[in-house]
């Protein structure tokens, strides 16, 4: 909306003190004519911007032009730059929304909060893209016409129409009652009911979707956080096969990006750590764990152990020396 792209502007303005049309431009994603028409209109409207030319030159507001919000203190603030720093700005589709409210939150704070929130959240870093072994973390490409459909369908309560293709299946059609959204490692889920079944579908294999007008079928209040753990209990339950594991603690990650869920977790006496997991199905717990090589043992169920074993004395039998 144009409204709040014309905050917008005076918020970088307040913030950087001068800045020049193309930067104002790629700041709010929009052209360089786009910012010179509102740059007239905050003048109209009375807001004192005002035009340097030369080659140091931009657009600038009058020194003083400012309101300050003292209702947040230091951490508060410093609380909400952090969160704002971390990959979590993408979740929902609401990244630029994201950046247009830290821009508010920095020019509403007194000038004693300012630089010290602002300086502290510089050294804080959330969920970096790779880990320290520069593994990059795998997030859920989801097309922005899609985020914003569900989202509003979400929101406003409506029914959801959504082109959706489900693992090995041809894509089609159907009609959801949303319920609510969730993140989880960069994957975003929705919650929602069909023909009064719950259901949940991953967003980045929502081909197209549609808010229509019929309300949803719902509840009126909503524990997103307890149906979610509910769904996920029943997940880990429906045809899933439980392993338990001993691991090098070095190569405990390396197994737990692989399987779908830990439900035990203690040391062995031996140094190394007992794991029981859950995993797809038993052809990917054997490749899994074949992965580890003798970093990791199955000890249950014998039926894994059988299959790893098998797997390792024909991988033998091919390296033999000639006879």
């Amino acid at each position: 909306m144009r409204a709040d792209r014309l905050v917008s502007l005076v918020l970088l303005l307040r913030r950087h003190g001068r800045l020049t049309a193309d930067t104002l431009a790629r700041e709010l994603q929009v052209s360089t004519r786009t910012v010179l028409r509102d740059i007239e209109a905050l003048s109209a409207a009375g807001v004192p911007v005002y035009a340097e030319r030369g080659r140091h030159g931009g657009f600038s507001l009058l020194p003083g032009f400012r309101t300050e919000l003292t209702g947040l203190n230091h951490d508060e603030a410093l609380a909400l730059l952090a969160a704002g720093s971390g990959r979590g700005e993408q979740a929902f589709g609401l990244g630029s929304a994201l950046a247009s409210a830290l821009r508010k939150v920095v020019d509403a704070l007194p000038e004693s909060h300012r630089a010290t929130a602002s300086d502290a959240a510089r050294r804080f870093l959330v969920e970096p893209e790779t880990d320290l072994l520069s593994r990059r973390a795998v997030t859920d490409d989801i097309p922005g016409t899609t985020m914003i459909e569900v989202r509003r369908a979400v929101l406003a309560g409506h029914k959801l129409r959504i082109h959706y293709a489900a693992t090995g299946r041809p894509p089609r059609w159907r009609t959801v009652d949303p319920i609510g959204l969730v993140t989880v490692r960069d994957r975003v889920y929705l919650l929602a009911t069909r023909s009064g079944s719950d259901r949940t579908y991953r967003l980045s294999r929502v081909l197209a979707a549609e808010e229509l007008p019929d309300p949803a079928e719902r509840p009126g209040r909503v524990d997103l956080d307890r149906i979610w753990q509910e769904r996920c209990a029943r997940f880990l339950s429906d045809d899933h096969i439980t392993v338990l594991v001993r691991v090098d603690p070095a190569r405990r990650e390396d197994l737990l990006d692989t399987a779908l869920a830990v439900r035990a977790e203690e040391p062995d006496p031996d140094g190394r750590l007992c794991l029981e997991l859950t995993f797809q199905d038993s052809r990917h717990a054997e490749w899994a764990l074949w992965q580890l090589g003798t970093d990791a043992e199955a000890l249950a169920p014998q039926s894994l152990r059988t299959s790893l074993r098998d797997r390792a004395a024909a991988f033998a039998a091919r390296y033999a020396e000639p006879s």
